[in-house]
């Protein structure tokens, strides 16, 4: 790849992603090869990406660039955006996944009678905790400073 700034930020979404995998197996003991392509979970790769980006940046550019300034900025609003509102509209999905379940306690299991049952659930695993959006930013910060190391 021409833009190695890219190329690094790229393999550090990859890595990220594939780093969820065994996450995942040690967390629940099962493999789960969806997570390879999903969102949210450990590390974050949107951090993860817009880190080694900015990490490279920094060490290619100088940190008083607008090259640099352009990168931290596009990182705080990634970053910022996967730990609150896709966070919370994920735990809104989980919510409105549950109302099924809690009109029929209401209807007395009677589901027919008052309400159709939703034949598709919402994503619930849309955003990011705090400390996934901090895993994927180190881990990014990491590649994107061999990134640019490499690239001398």
């Amino acid at each position: 790849m021409s833009n190695r700034g890219l190329g690094t930020a790229l393999v550090a979404v990859g890595a990220a992603q594939l780093l969820k995998l065994p996450w995942h197996y040690a967390k629940t003991g099962k493999w789960d090869l969806r997570k390879i392509v999903g969102s949210g979970g450990m590390p974050s790769s949107h951090s993860s990406g817009v880190t080694a980006l900015a990490a490279y940046t920094a060490v290619k550019h100088g940190v008083r660039t607008p090259e640099f300034a352009i990168a931290s900025m596009l990182g705080i609003i990634v970053m910022y955006d996967a730990m609150n509102i896709r966070r919370h509209a994920g735990e809104i999905a989980i919510q409105v996944n549950d109302l099924d379940a809690d009109v029929e306690r209401l209807a007395g299991h009677h589901p027919g009678i008052y309400h159709k049952r939703r034949k598709e659930r919402l994503k619930e695993s849309l955003g990011h905790q705090p400390r996934e959006v901090a895993a994927g930013a180190v881990l990014g910060a990491l590649i994107g400073l061999l990134g640019a190391m490499k690239s001398k």
